[in-house]
């Protein structure tokens, strides 16, 4: 298959997220979560209390989102990602909790990339400005854990065909770093 035809399921297992390779175009069919700032921070609360997560996060996919109000007849609004640096000094404990994927926008951390190394898993990009587009990709979405945020409460999406990009895969290539390299002037 090439890099252009990639499509994968989610949950994920190890088996997928070892043949994806960074600047893979793929598309996601399965059911994704969503989770931004304050959901993590939640999360985390959770976590230190010795508290359960309000999903099983393992082999699963985060999408850092918080969607516009749905139009009449649709099960989400706008639903681009947001910049997923925001989520790095959380990022880490999920991943060693099973976590195989997140999708967001932007540069990770050094500790996340250590991190996606050691757990085997992925970061994807989807593109920015382009939410009204990914919408049509979310079948259904469920508020699941934290209604009191509003748009930043945790939601069970069922995706079809939802396009990212590999940016970091399992060993550590970083698109944004390899990208630039081909552009660079001697």
């Amino acid at each position: 298959m090439s890099s252009m035809d990639n499509k994968i399921n989610a949950p994920l297992d190890e088996k997928t997220t070892e043949n994806l390779k960074s600047g893979d175009y793929v598309y996601i069919t399965g059911t994704i979560y969503t989770a931004r700032d304050a959901a993590h921070k939640r999360m985390q609360e959770a976590l230190e209390k010795g508290e359960e997560l309000p999903f099983d996060i393992k082999n699963n996919v985060i999408y850092y989102l918080g969607p516009s109000p749905a139009r009449e007849g649709r099960p989400i609004g706008s639903a681009g990602p947001t910049t997923a640096s925001r989520m790095d000094k959380y990022t880490p404990q999920l991943l060693d909790l099973g976590l195989k994927g997140m999708i967001g926008k932007g540069k990770r951390s050094a500790e996340v990339k250590k991190s996606i190394i050691k757990n085997k898993a992925v970061y994807f990009a989807a593109v920015g400005g382009a939410g009204a587009i990914l919408s049509k990709c979310i079948k259904s979405s469920e508020v699941i854990a934290y209604e009191d945020l509003g748009t930043e409460a945790i939601r069970k999406l069922y995706v079809e065909d939802l396009p990212v990009i590999v940016i970091i895969d399992k060993e550590g290539n970083d698109l944004y770093e390899t990208a630039v390299l081909k552009y660079k002037k001697d």
